[in-house]
């Protein structure tokens, strides 16, 4: 196969070209970035054809994915609060964007895309564990523009027969995060500079946590079984904000100090994966423990200190 991932210079896109290259099946991979959120830099040790584009530009995207069989779309504006800020920044990348990489897709007759999706902002409030069957109630513009990037996928799939997996990430974190501004990184790295944890809300919020190379193996498996679908990718565990930051207490060995402010508008309460259909379709299973996972972080974080 020869592969090419469309914003594979950051968090998640450079440990996926770090697993594949031990992947047999893959001949060629090549990474698509405009390096909005990652460098080139943190893929040169490997074998990899770097391409520097914008999704949002149709002719040198669709140049870049001529000849490839197998699209990993991670190209995306993915905070939640910025979306609520900035609507149309985010419109153009999530909906716009992937609408681009479909239509390239379909003209060179791709045969797999592997898009990267989300649980919580596109399902809402709802009662966990959240499952791929729940009705959709996005409460950010971040949620509804990927739910726009399932709906096209379905489209696709049926209309142009395209073999397509959204993958609904939880929480992701681990190694090479330094510039992420989810919750593990942005608390880590107030740790290292000696800072206060600032929680919106009591803590007892709830969130899936699932470690990078568990997700880079879920990832490798939905483009072996060749399904087509929506797949809740998490550790299927619910953990607390308070649990998360005593977690990182025993990892760190440091004293933390939590400051409490008020809830934020258009932030999922709780929620956790259900991931009986991903383990029965496509084999996955998270396999690493939390205080294992934040460890391994944690001691990636000190190094780039």
């Amino acid at each position: 196969m020869k592969v090419i991932i469309i914003g594979g210079c950051g968090f998640v896109g450079r440990n996926l070209v770090r697993y594949f290259q031990n992947c047999e099946t893959i001949e060629a991979i090549s990474v698509f970035d405009n390096e909005s959120m990652g460098n080139r830099k943190h893929i040169t040790q490997y074998d990899v054809n770097f391409i520097h584009g914008d999704i949002r530009e149709y002719e040198p995207l669709e140049a870049a994915i001529s000849g490839c069989d197998v699209i990993i779309h991670l190209a995306a504006d993915t905070r939640v609060m910025d979306s609520i800020e900035n609507p149309d920044m985010n419109f153009d990348v999530n909906v716009i964007g992937t609408y681009n990489v479909l239509k390239a897709a379909r003209h060179h007759k791709v045969k797999s895309l592997i898009f990267a999706s989300t649980g919580g902002a596109i399902l809402g409030e709802v009662e966990p564990p959240v499952r791929e069957d729940m009705f959709p109630q996005p409460t950010s513009p971040y949620g509804a523009s990927k739910l726009f990037g399932e709906a096209y996928l379905s489209a696709f799939f049926h209309s142009y027969g395209i073999s397509s997996c959204a993958l609904r990430f939880s929480n992701v974190y681990g190694p090479g995060s330094f510039h992420k501004g989810s919750v593990v990184a942005h608390f880590f790295k107030k740790i290292l500079a000696g800072e206060p944890l600032v929680v919106y809300g009591d803590g007892t919020q709830v969130r899936d946590y699932l470690f990078i190379d568990d997700l880079a193996q879920g990832v490798i498996n939905a483009i072996q079984s060749k399904s087509s679908g929506v797949y809740q990718l998490g550790a299927g565990r619910p953990t607390s904000i308070n649990q998360l930051i005593d977690t990182m207490r025993q990892v760190t060995d440091r004293n933390i100090d939590v400051i409490y402010k008020d809830f934020r508008a258009g932030e999922i309460y709780k929620t956790w994966c259900n991931v009986s259909k991903a383990e029965a379709e496509i084999n996955f299973k998270a396999k690493t423990e939390l205080q294992t996972g934040l460890s391994t972080t944690w001691k990636w974080f000190l190094e780039q200190k």
